[in-house]
């Protein structure tokens, strides 16, 4: 969350002396499974014959993120030349086909047998590898892509694509790779500034060349409310997307294999909301508001944030919905019981005599997510809606989305994990993008992210121990709107390109990356150009 609410090498030459060595892949603890490129690991190589011994052995082709194997040989290569083709082995890779020739500036065959200087793609026996894995093969003037799904041959397009960009040609040999994380993404505020869809579409485009799979849309906060609603029009802003352009973003997404996360925060976090329904607003026994809480005690405020959360968990089709519940007011003061008794009145009626506020809110965010499973989605809540020794406990199907450890009450990673619970990594000390730098933020560059970031690292620049890496299902890098006018949506767009190149590189393969920052950045440059 914002601070308001408180952000392998590719390029390394194979060579060999002798005609085959053996391969030998070492998996570091708590990186994950998969296949593994760079110092962890020895590349394999093995000089084919074919088609002749004069060319050298390959080198690794340049991509971001890096290819985790490569398998060496003699060769030419591929680069299309003026008859080559793509072609798709299964109907279901027509558009990523079709998406990929136009990339080239390349016919698309149609669902053909592949030809010497095409491009063919298939599906492997699903669930046979690792979900989002490919596997490249470049032989005989012809390149294959296959993978167990849909998202993995999509792939191995981008390292297709980004090989011929940055250096015109995809080396001979054979990739084999597999992401470490299975979400890799970005984290968007719309609701402090508005963005176009234009805007938004231009993003997904760079982030699905990086093999990045999650956008979060956090459209709804104190400021404004940022997407149409059927159910409450009242609360939308002026500045806003509509439903039609949403569904344009979703629909591009999808063909670019990846899911878009809605968030509606609550019960903090409203006060777009509660400016259409100032009788939902919460205050204290002296009348006094607190900006963006909603009474959770009022019945009413159950209804209308449900309404909201059933009206978008059904405009998005993916697997998520996020319910915030981070930064609730009625917390922070140095006695919420006595300065909300009808809160407290409201925990005890509905937990027992025990209860406390805490209860009451942890409740909230138990129902709020019951409504989001209800709907078919996963509801995803930030760390500090999760609270420790009181009579409620967060529902353990909640997905932890880990931002900070400076929150009052915020308790340290480890407790999430100890207890079970599955983290998601938005560690606002190298993740957070935050407009205008307030309460210390500084917009990071990426350096720090790809030098000292891994998925361990939740919380300041410390891991968690490695037994818990299985537990921690990935992370995005996240753009907060403090002050939405610090920078435009073009300076914020070329502010974030390389620490989403970063993350985008430790999320695939978390270890100590070969390039330099100097090299990575000159290559991000080069896997990025038109050619």
């Amino acid at each position: 969350m914002s601070p308001s609410r408180g952000a392998l090498v590719a390029g390394a030459a194979v060579t060999a002396v002798a005609a085959v060595t053996l391969t030998v892949v070492v998996w570091p603890e708590g990186s994950g499974s998969g296949p593994q490129n760079g110092a962890a690991s020895s590349s394999r190589t093995s000089a084919s014959p074919s088609p002749t011994r004069s060319y050298p052995l390959s080198s690794t082709p340049r991509t971001v993120p890096a290819v985790r194997e490569h398998t060496a040989a003699r060769g030419p290569g591929w680069k299309p030349a003026g008859d080559s083709t793509v072609v798709a082995a299964d109907h279901e890779l027509a558009d990523e086909a079709q998406l990929l020739a136009e990339e080239l500036k390349i016919r698309y065959r149609g669902e053909v047998a592949a030809r010497a200087g095409d491009v063919e793609l298939a599906l492997g026996t699903p669930g046979k590898g690792a979900p989002e894995s490919y596997t490249l093969k470049t032989e005989g003037d012809r390149v294959t892509i296959s993978g167990p799904d849909q998202a993995g041959v999509f792939y191995g397009t981008r390292t297709l694509k980004q090989s011929l960009n940055a250096d015109s040609t995809m080396p001979e040999g054979v990739v084999r790779d597999a992401p470490d994380r299975p979400q890799r993404g970005l984290n968007l505020d719309i609701a402090r500034k508005h963005y176009s869809a234009d805007w938004i579409e231009d993003r997904l485009r760079e982030m699905a060349d990086l093999k990045l799979n999650q956008l979060g849309l956090h459209f709804s906060d104190d400021q404004a409310f940022r997407i149409e609603s059927d159910s409450h029009p009242e609360i939308v802003s002026a500045d806003h997307l509509t439903k039609a352009e949403v569904r344009r973003i979703l629909k591009l997404a999808a063909s670019l294999h990846i899911t878009v996360v809605g968030e509606i925060d609550s019960p903090g976090h409203l006060g777009a909301v509660l400016r259409a329904h100032p009788d939902l607003q919460l205050r204290n026994t002296q009348g006094v508001t607190r900006q963006g809480a909603i009474d959770i005690s009022e019945p009413e405020a159950a209804e209308i944030v449900d309404d909201l959360l059933r009206e978008y968990a059904e405009l998005f089709p993916g697997q998520w919905f996020h319910v915030g519940a981070d930064e609730y007011q009625a917390l922070t003061v140095s006695d919420p019981q006595a300065s909300y008794p009808q809160l407290a009145t409201a925990a005890r009626e509905k937990y027992g005599n025990g209860a406390t506020i805490q209860d009451l809110a942890e409740g909230w965010l138990n129902d709020r997510a019951a409504v989001v499973r209800k709907a078919q989605k996963i509801p995803k809540a930030w760390n500090d809606g999760f609270f420790s020794g009181g009579t409620v406990t967060g529902d353990k199907g909640i997905e932890v989305e880990y931002w900070t450890g400076k929150e009052i009450g915020a308790r340290p990673p480890q407790d999430y994990l100890a207890e079970g619970r599955k983290v998601v990594n938005l560690n606002d000390e190298y993740l957070y993008y935050v407009l205008g730098q307030p309460n210390d933020f500084v917009y990071p560059t990426g350096k720090r992210i790809y030098e000292q970031w891994t998925p361990l690292v939740l919380r300041g620049t410390e891991p968690v121990p490695a037994r818990y890496s299985k537990q921690i299902l990935g992370g995005r890098f996240a753009v907060w709107g403090d002050f939405p006018n610090a920078q435009t949506p073009q300076q914020v767009a070329d502010g974030i390109r390389m620490p989403l190149n970063a993350i985008s590189q430790k999320l695939w393969d978390p270890r100590k990356p070969q390039l330099s920052w100097a090299q990575f950045t000159e290559l991000a440059d080069r896997t990025a150009s038109s050619g």
